[in-house]
């Protein structure tokens, strides 16, 4: 048998483009993609992805050149996920909510070649190519039109538009598949909720080994109805675009997100799956009765991006809602830790079931290993539920590494064979693991690590609090101590004091984790995937100056 190994029949690069092929053939006459009263069929959207590729080759865009996506989740967004790496190219999907200057770094920084703008975001394109660099060539920019939303006026006659230029492609295209299935597919900016974005490159192999992992571990089946309220710009919507197509499902896309929207789309449309991060899930528990629809039946919610408080978790589920929690990061394209769920937990009384499926829990079975290490000894931390560490992870679906940033490669990717994701977390003894924060999350006060999430998920269960989040502020002789910021609910405001609250977290956690300050917000800024920025709020935080004693109000 040492004779025999890889050969020309055995060794095709792997890649998840070949699920569009095989779902044309399939699903061929069923619903692909759904918008408005817009309805594609397998057959016409693998058509309309080799006219894209083809078409792209005529603009001159070749192996390896990238190609900008500044979309809603819109049915070209859906079509970029096939069309743009059909054509050789690597997509680059832009979160539509950066501000120019830094979607002007991300095309500098990518060399970006051409950009597909939606009419929402041609003002936001203009000003940033303004501040790219004298010298620097502009990407090519191709305006998206959306017949469904009238506030969008038609581009000018002549203009080189998406559906103009999908006229010009062959349908026939025979598409340019990887030579390798190393080659690069994707290049994405992580959200930038710590420090400044990096670009984070993704090969064929990953996304279709991180693809095919995700449908084996939240188990979907054969052609579920999927809602797209999680943006595709955000880690390629976890990946479900090609996912959707190796299962023929029906992708429902939404240009917003509101709890109305959700409710009556899903009624509407009888979906039956949908992913989000917890501000989702949050937003569909706490919608008013007047907006909250009776569900039509089975509807499963994979949430991943922040720890889910267990009371969110709670309330979500006791509104009819089925969910799954997973963990992952930019840099493993998609989930490759999830709560499996155990049958006896279901004996369990509602509130420990959401403890338990608050925690993130143990690697998918595409995963090879994942670890929480001691940052000193480099030694696995003790099952114990409490000795906090760094996750590591190691696997197929594990990013190249950082656009031109060989020294954050080498920090993230190190030579014992490890990726560091720079979270911290504890193993339960039962083996499955819990966030705990990010590394720069963790509030050291008076020689005790306090975990940022603990105490979020002690204030989540406050009857007035809406969105809570946790960070460090300077304090005179503990060093750091808790600093809260908080959205209320509505109806709340006035009724709650930064005393009270204290006094109420004070029965439920240990002294030295209660916030010495508490402030209220409106809202709490976020990333547009739902993250909250703790590094703006971090930011506050210190330009507060050091607490003194006594409880800040504010």
């Amino acid at each position: 048998m040492d004779r025999l190994g890889a050969n020309p029949a055995n060794s095709s690069p792997l890649t998840p483009l070949g699920f569009l092929e095989r779902a044309a053939t399939v699903f061929g006459n069923c619903p692909s993609v759904v918008y408005h009263d817009t309805v594609f069929t397998w057959s016409q959207t693998h058509r309309r992805c080799l006219r894209l590729a083809s078409a792209l080759a005529s603009l001159g865009i070749s192996r390896g050149d990238i190609v900008s996506v500044l979309l809603p989740n819109v049915p070209a967004m859906y079509e970029m996920h096939f069309g743009v790496p059909m054509s050789g190219a690597v997509l680059n999907n832009i979160n539509t909510r950066l501000d120019a200057r830094t979607v002007a770094v991300l095309l500098r920084h990518s060399g970006s070649k051409l950009i597909f703008v939606d009419p929402a975001s041609l003002q936001l394109i203009g000003d940033a190519l303004k501040q790219l660099p004298p010298g620097h060539p502009a990407p090519r920019v191709i305006p998206v039109e959306d017949p469904h939303d009238e506030q969008f006026p038609a581009a000018p006659p002549g203009t080189l538009t998406y559906e103009r230029l999908l006229e010009k492609g062959d349908p026939e295209f025979a598409w340019i598949r990887p030579a390798s299935e190393w080659d690069p597919m994707i290049l994405n900016y992580t959200s930038g909720t710590t420090s400044a974005p990096k670009g984070v490159v993704h090969c064929h192999r990953g996304i279709f080994l991180v693809t095919v992992d995700s449908l084996v571990a939240w188990a979907v089946p054969p052609q579920p109805t999927y809602l797209w309220t999680l943006p595709m710009f955000h880690a390629n919507g976890w990946c479900l675009p090609w996912g959707m197509a190796a299962v023929g499902g029906t992708n429902v896309c939404l240009r917003r997100v509101d709890a109305g929207e959700v409710y009556a789309t899903i009624a509407r449309r009888g979906v039956n799956h949908l992913c989000g991060a917890p501000v989702v899930l949050n937003m569909l528990a706490n919608a008013p009765v007047g907006v909250r629809r009776p569900l039509p039946g089975k509807v499963r919610i994979l949430t991943a991006g922040a720890p889910p408080p267990a009371s969110v978790l709670h309330r979500t589920e006791s509104v009819g809602f089925e969910v799954t929690h997973g963990y992952g990061l930019t840099e493993t394209a998609g989930l490759v830790v999830c709560c499996a769920w155990k049958g006896e937990w279901n004996k369990l009384p509602a509130s420990e079931r959401a403890r338990l499926k608050a925690r993130q829990g143990v690697r998918t079975p595409g995963m090879a290993e994942v670890d929480i290490i001691d940052g000193e000894t480099g030694r696995s931390v003790p099952r114990d539920g409490s000795t906090m560490g760094e996750i590591v992870l190691r696997g197929g679906c594990v990013m190249l590494g950082y656009l031109k940033d060989d020294e954050a490669t080498k920090a993230a990717i190190r030579g014992n064979g490890w990726f560091y994701t720079g979270d911290v977390g504890v193993m339960h003894p039962d083996g499955y693991m819990e966030i705990r924060d990010r590394s720069k999350d963790v509030i050291i006060s008076g020689g005790e690590n306090i975990s940022s999430v603990e105490v979020e998920s002690v204030l989540y269960n406050h009857p007035a609090v809406n969105e809570a989040a946790v960070v460090a502020r300077p304090d005179e002789f503990w060093g750091e101590t808790p600093c809260a910021f908080l959205s209320l609910k509505e109806g709340s405001t006035g009724s709650v004091t930064a005393a009270g609250l204290a006094a109420w977290c004070r029965e439920r956690m240990p002294h030295y984790m209660v916030p010495k300050t508490v402030v209220f917000r409106a809202e709490l800024p976020k990333t547009s995937t739902g993250k909250i920025q703790k590094y703006v709020l971090r930011n506050l935080a210190k330009e507060m100056g050091p607490t003194r004693k006594g409880l800040s109000r504010m």
